[in-house]
């Protein structure tokens, strides 16, 4: 009889058809998700500048309020003091230590009264420091006598003279006129005791009949202000500063100072001439947005060198006569750092996960295909003539019933066969033998399904740290072996620097302010120090990756000699992020009791799982433990994990690890070793580390694992295992 022919199409590898959909669907997923959050990121950046600015502005509109307040207030009761006859001020002693007074309660810098007949006296603070009294007459020349003071504010010796006609001062001539409070113009000068720039309140004073007797004016330091504004947090990293509304500076936060000298003279600069860039660039842009003509609290953005600037303008005023405007600058990567780094952070995890997701689906296709194929190619066997063919199960159930269905198909037709060769007795022995090997078979195969989800789960874990490990260790290694040299270099270029200050104890002006700049004296201490501290970090790091590629070493066919310590602490070192101390639980202590042990041979990675899912455990017990204690008996009675190594005899060794935590109930200790036997709650955990434990201790190694515990007090975990297992002894 003729086989039909079946002509075969297109088609796709079912490979291919289970991956491409999969990675597909992970990426869109994953690029929607990045990109969301970033968007949501910018956003929220926004909305965080706009109030961060905001709320600096309140603070400096109250400083100013506060700081230029005083001096207003202050002449104002002063002035009335004169109207009714309280200060007398042709007793300009007497009055020149009542403003000495003042002076000692108030942050001023001058306070003082100038008389229409041209005399006037004041109490001066230059330099920030030391209080004297100016007295003038109307007579010039040298009609002003300063006079320095005593604890008292008497006044004890001439300071110096010099002339002076108020009559003719903006500073009497303002007030007057206006005749009313006010502000002067700014007035700036240079004195010996350094730059001194001030805003002077004034107002005219009179006498009970309403006569005009002159004016009085106070003096504040805006200096004071700069220092002020470079305080706050925002000035950190962005620039904060005020300015006329012709756009000359009043103060910033910037280092630089609002003005420059020029032959012992001060020039104050425009806020568009700063020597700061930033505030240069702001008010460049402000001018060429609107001329410095702003009317109401104005946000907006500008670049700088290549950077965003969120800019906020506020103007500032007040009824006597003050009109500025306060402008904050913050860049913008004040508020993008964390969330570059969190973005970074989700790239990196994303590609990761892709990366995962996609070698997962390599596996899980070559998984579902490979029983598949093996069925095709026995079905093609079978149909050949070629009838003893059987297929291997498969851990997947449909797989599984398909090969259990194939293999009976098969068995049915060989025994359909050999029936015409053997007597019915044989074939019923056959049929028997083969349903007690499947029945066998089925239970090994429940017992071993627990252990083999594990023993995949560790693999890929492991592989995918020493797959970390071995990428960090190559950038170590190359900057640990190379700070070696950089510190040889640094020893030699400081020594070099040395030698030529030695030859050249007076170096021109050019490098002995270049080495100022840098505090050159400072680097060459402090270099060596920084030095050194990269390479004990470089030689942490290096401990961190052995740690792990230790503990994920991937087991061989055959066992290995291990160092057991060597695992312990490696395990340790990966759950040290849980040992420390943190707000909501103490440091636990880790004593480790070592005892001397030859190498043992052993299936390492696998016996680093069993101290790694004793320790967790131990852990989790003394946090459940810590949780229902009080801080003064976590204080008599700290957490405490012990580890002890010890020689049983010549063939044996024995690791106990012990906690005192809150212990285990007697009938949770019968159950502890079962499958899927768990009392943490739903997600936290699977059932399966202690059973694993067990397995790996008891099959694997031929070895001991038990528990003794002590409800209330602590538990114990005692594993003994041979130095030498059975299958590598020689003989």
């Amino acid at each position: 009889m003729k086989t039909p022919q079946f002509s075969r199409g297109k088609a796709f590898p079912l490979q291919l058809v289970l991956v491409v959909p999969f990675i597909l669907q992970i990426a869109g997923a994953v690029g929607l998700v990045g990109y969301l959050s970033f968007k949501n990121g910018q956003r929220a950046v926004n909305t965080l500048a706009e109030q961060l600015i905001d709320r600096t502005s309140d603070v400096i509109d109250e400083h100013l309020k506060s700081y230029l307040s005083i001096p207003q207030t202050l002449i104002q009761i002063n002035a009335a003091a004169i109207r009714r006859g309280m200060l007398d001020v042709r007793d300009r002693e007497t009055l020149g230590q009542y403003f000495w007074e003042q002076m000692q309660a108030y942050d001023l810098t001058y306070i003082g009264i100038g008389l229409t007949t041209g005399e006037g006296m004041g109490v001066a603070r230059y330099d920030g420091k030391t209080i004297t009294v100016e007295d003038w007459t109307a007579t010039l020349p040298n009609n002003v006598t300063n006079y320095m003071l005593d604890e008292q504010g008497n006044r004890i010796q001439v300071n110096g003279r010099w002339d002076w006609d108020n009559l003719n001062e903006p500073w009497y001539i303002e007030p007057v006129a206006a005749g009313k409070p006010i502000w002067a113009k700014v007035v700036s000068a240079y004195f010996p005791t350094g730059p001194y720039i001030t805003a002077s309140a004034s107002r005219p004073i009179y006498d009970s009949q309403n006569r005009l007797l002159g004016m009085i004016g106070a003096d504040i330091h805006l200096l004071k202000l700069s220092d002020f504004l470079r305080s706050l947090a925002v000035s950190q990293a962005g620039q904060v500063f005020i300015m006329e509304r012709d756009g000359m500076l009043i103060a910033s936060s910037s280092t630089e100072k609002p003005f420059i000298l020029h032959n012992e003279e001060i020039q104050r600069l425009q806020a568009i001439d700063s020597p700061d860039p930033i505030i240069q660039a702001i008010a460049r842009h402000i001018q060429a947005s609107n001329g410095f003509e702003v009317s109401g609290d104005t946000h907006s953005q500008v670049e700088i060198q290549g950077e965003r600037y969120f800019v906020d303008i506020a103007p500032w005023q007040d009824k006597y006569g003050l009109d500025w405007l306060v402008v904050t600058g913050v860049p913008e990567k004040v508020f993008m750092a964390q969330i570059d780094a969190n973005t970074h952070t989700t790239i990196v995890l994303c590609f990761g996960a892709l990366v995962v997701a996609s070698v997962m689906s390599v596996f899980t296709s070559r998984w579902i295909a490979h029983p598949i194929l093996r069925l095709g190619q026995a079905s093609e066997a079978m149909a050949s003539g070629h009838l003893d063919q059987t297929v291997e199960t498969s851990s997947i159930q449909e797989l599984n019933t398909l090969s259990y269905s194939f293999n009976h198909m098969a068995g049915r037709l060989s025994e359909l066969f050999t029936a015409l060769e053997h007597s019915k007795e044989e074939l019923e022995d056959r049929v028997e033998e083969r349903t007690e090997e499947l029945k066998t078979t089925l239970a090994e195969l429940q017992r071993t399904q627990s252990q083999v989800i594990q023993s995949e789960k560790m693999s890929s874990l492991g592989q995918l740290v020493a797959g970390v490990a071995h990428e960090i260790n190559n950038p170590v290694n190359f900057i640990h072996g190379n700070l070696t040299h950089v510190q040889v270099y640094a020893r030699d270029l400081l020594r070099l620097v040395q030698l030529y200050q030695q030859h050249n104890p007076h170096p021109p002006s050019e490098i002995q302010t270049a080495a100022d700049e840098i505090d050159l004296t400072f680097l060459q201490e402090d270099l060596p120090t920084i030095l050194a501290s990269m390479e004990l970090g470089t030689g942490r790091i290096r401990q961190i990756v052995l740690s792990l590629r230790n503990f994920s070493r991937m087991d061989e066919a055959e066992y290995k000699a291990v160092d057991i310590h060597e695992g312990i602490d490696s395990t340790l070192l990966i759950l040290q992020h849980r040992l420390k101390a943190r707000p909501e639980q103490p440091e636990i202590e880790v004593i480790q009791d070592y005892a001397t042990l030859p190498l043992v041979e052993c299936y390492a990675g696998q016996l680093n799982q069993v101290f790694m899912n004793i320790l967790v455990n131990s852990i989790d017990a003394i946090e459940e433990s810590n949780a229902q204690r009080t801080c003064q008996e976590l204080k008599n009675n700290p957490s405490r994990i012990t580890i002890r190594t010890s020689l049983i005899d010549e063939a044996w060794i024995e690791v106990a690890i012990a906690d005192n935590g809150s212990g285990i109930p007697s009938e949770v200790q019968k159950r502890i070793f079962d499958p899927f036997f768990t009392t943490k709650p739903l997600g936290k955990g699977t059932g399966m580390g202690m059973s694993i434990s067990y397995q790996i201790v008891t099959e694997k190694h031929s070895g001991k694992l038990e528990c003794f515990s002590t409800p209330g007090e602590g538990t114990e975990f005692i594993i003994q295992i041979p130095l030498q297992q059975q299958g590598s002894r020689t003989v």
